[in-house]
């Protein structure tokens, strides 16, 4: 391997980068790189590396990583990554980018960030809120609709050559570390999950949902910067850990917060968030798809914490968190508890209020972290006429036959979601009682429970709530009081669901309903 030594103490030195006298240059060391912090930028340096998963071992290899690094990233965080620069060895020494001297060596060159903003950081602070990781997951969803398709990646046998790298990986802390019993146990399991969704898998590939994503999707690669998050650093050294499955990419996410939760409440309802949030952003004509796919996610984020696992376990100092993750992959693999709640009532009843309150409460062990998928139908239908959620919907969308199609897209898209094993909490207005039938139906027809809420509350007050809310833009309802005033009239039939109160303050509905919900 070439000798970078004096590569990176020309790199270490702040007169290289033109920084004055007293200036610091902050190093940060990976495995594979090494980043020079010096001024308002950040240099990063491929080691000259050849490992199993990566080669790095020529500079003609490295400047070609440099140049995919940057095509990559710009995709996510165009703010951040500028541009790749030569180091050039002249007649007086070593020289960042010009066009004299011979190249030596490749950098890419990124915009410096405050590492406040980093989320893995805010996560540990206690910071991180469900409007933040709201934001991320529309981010990620971007991302997934516009990635490259590769229906040749990917499947079933990807996920088992994954399984059998992490058992390699596994092997020096067997006995040692981790038990081993817990993780041949682990793996046994992992291939019998794989075996069992194979067919899925391998649809799911054919239909184009193999695509160029990011691959490190975590906390730890993503950054606040302004008023939005910015996904950086995706994995650019090796096609088969980022052309994946979009499930799969979100996993680590999903993995990730879910993990942190276990152990800090702060960041209770994080996973379910993110997973609900990426859903509504996933166009129209793939949200079947992946609710099918939903199947798998409890097999992605079994493999996505058996890979934190075995790589804590190569440090002493993180061998409880080791342990942990190895013991977080054994419960994701655990089957789910799915089961149908709807929540009806007029407009500004807090409806969706009360659904993304207890979304993340339902479900059993890992899904228990995850929660359950929380189906509006106000999203429903701006996504099927095409329309931004926060958009207003032309008259002809709220017509009689209109909402029939939304209210049965909504039932069979609960049908999908609760096959793939997870809860589902319906969100609509359920004013005719075909509605409320048909959610029932939905729930017998799955062979699941079902549990109907009815929210309720006086007319001053559903008006307020949605002007207010039609003030601020924020919701996807286009519900005014004018709306309000054409539901009181309706007849609405005999309502057999729980009714409740729900004039109160939110966290007090909330507990009010967990009181008639076995949660």
């Amino acid at each position: 391997m070439e000798d970078q030594r004096e590569v990176r103490a020309f790199l270490a030195k702040p007169s290289s980068h033109g920084l004055a006298a007293g200036e610091t240059v902050e190093q940060i060391e990976t495995h594979i790189s090494v980043v020079f912090l010096a001024g308002e930028h950040a240099f990063k340096l491929k080691k000259p590396v050849l490992m199993s998963y990566l080669d790095f071992s020529t500079c003609a290899l490295r400047k070609a990583a440099c140049e995919q690094e940057l095509m990559l990233n710009r995709r996510t965080a165009p703010e951040i990554y500028e541009k790749i620069l030569p180091i050039r060895r002249a007649v007086d020494g070593l020289h960042l980018g010009g066009e004299t001297g011979g190249i030596i060596d490749w950098l890419v060159v990124m915009r410096r960030f405050d590492n406040q903003g980093l989320l893995a950081r805010m996560a540990e602070e206690g910071t991180l809120d469900a409007a933040l990781i709201g934001q991320v997951a529309i981010e990620a969803a971007r991302l997934h609709e516009t990635a490259e398709r590769h229906p040749e990646a990917g499947g079933a046998d990807v996920l088992r050559a994954v399984a059998a790298s992490n058992l390699r990986s596994f092997e020096p802390a067997m006995g040692k570390v981790l038990p081993r019993p817990a993780i041949l146990a682990l793996h046994a399991q992992t291939l019998a999950a794989i075996a069992s969704h194979e067919a899925l898998l391998e649809h799911r590939r054919r239909a184009g949902f193999v695509r160029r994503c990011h691959g490190d999707l975590h906390l730890g690669n993503i950054v606040r910067i302004g008023d939005r998050p910015v996904l950086f650093d995706c994995i650019e050294f090796n096609d088969a850990f980022s052309t994946i499955d979009v499930l799969y990419d979100l996993a680590f996410l999903l993995m990730d917060l879910a993990f942190r939760a276990a152990a800090d409440a702060r960041l209770a309802g994080l996973a379910n968030r993110a997973l609900n949030v990426w859903l509504d952003h996933v166009a129209m004509p793939e949200t079947g798809a992946m609710l099918e796919g939903l199947a798998a996610m409890p097999l992605f984020i079994s493999l996505r914490a058996a890979i934190r696992s075995h790589v804590d376990a190569h440090d002493a100092a993180r061998a409880d968190r080791a342990r942990a993750y190895l013991a977080f992959a054994e419960v994701a693999l655990k089957p789910g508890r799915p089961r149908l709640v709807a929540v009806g009532g007029l407009s500004g009843t807090g409806k969706s209020t009360l659904a993304r309150g207890l979304a993340p409460l339902l479900g059993g062990e890992v899904d228990g972290a995850l929660g359950a998928v929380h189906l509006r139908s106000d999203v429903l239908r701006k996504k099927m006429w095409g329309v931004p959620l926060l958009e207003p919907l032309p008259a002809e969308a709220y017509t009689q036959e209109a909402g029939d199609r939304v209210y049965r897209e909504l039932f069979r898209l609960a049908g999908l979601a609760l096959r793939a094993g997870f809860p589902v909490v319906l969100d609509a207005v359920f004013a005719r009682p075909w509605e409320r039938d048909a959610a029932e139906e939905a729930a017998r027809a799955a062979g699941v429970p079902f549990q109907g809420i009815w929210l309720e509350a006086g007319q001053a007050v559903l008006e307020a709530r949605v002007e207010n809310r039609a003030m601020l833009r924020t919701d996807s309802s286009d519900a005014d009081a004018a709306v309000v005033r054409r539901q009181m009239a309706y007849d609405t039939g005999d309502i057999g669901w729980r009714r409740l109160e729900s004039e109160g303050e939110p966290p007090d509905v909330l507990q009010r309903a967990r009181a008639i919900l076995p949660l």
